[in-house]
């Protein structure tokens, strides 16, 4: 395999975004980030590998991550293939609620985590809190509308940023 043409700072972006998904991230991507910087480093010229390997960039250390309570590998996969998940969900007055929801997108924040999903009892999309489900279920069923698609719709129903993204 030819080495990677990435330029050093490309190679620190990496390199700090594989460490703090490695701090915070669910065991699948915590595994997937170090085997990213093992393969980005055999894989890099020489006189780059100490940017890999011995970076002078680094994330502070995951505090109060809150646990997940819903399998997030079994979640990014039911985002993937555009099946539905059946939650218990219990929000912040501890009252809880059964949804079937359409998920989008998983938000990762310093201690917690989003699912944004299309709520077919709310008709509408909304952001459930990983640590506050109490069951789910990953149904075979699909949502009818292409994973792109739907994350392009809720994409619309964000604020634009100053620099105009969402």
């Amino acid at each position: 395999m030819p080495p990677l043409m990435l330029t050093p700072d490309e190679i620190e972006v990496l390199v700090l975004g594989a460490q703090w998904v490695s701090d915070r991230g669910d065991t699948a991507l915590r595994r997937a980030a170090q085997d990213l910087i093992a393969k980005v480093a055999a894989t890099v010229p020489a006189r780059l590998r100490p940017l890999v390997l011995d970076p002078a960039l680094g994330t502070p250390p995951a505090w109060r991550v809150t646990p997940d309570t819903i399998d997030m590998a079994a979640a990014r996969e039911a985002i993937r293939a555009g099946t539905k998940i059946r939650l218990c969900y219990r929000d912040e007055r501890e009252r809880e609620s059964e949804r079937v929801v359409w998920p989008v997108a998983v938000g990762y924040f310093e201690a917690t985590r989003i699912l944004v999903a299309f709520c077919e009892l709310r008709q509408d999309f909304r952001k459930f809190r990983t640590d506050r489900v109490v069951r789910a279920s990953f149904l075979k069923e699909t949502f009818g509308e292409r994973p792109s698609a739907l994350r392009a719709r809720w994409r619309t129903t964000l604020p634009q940023s100053p620099g105009g993204r969402r």
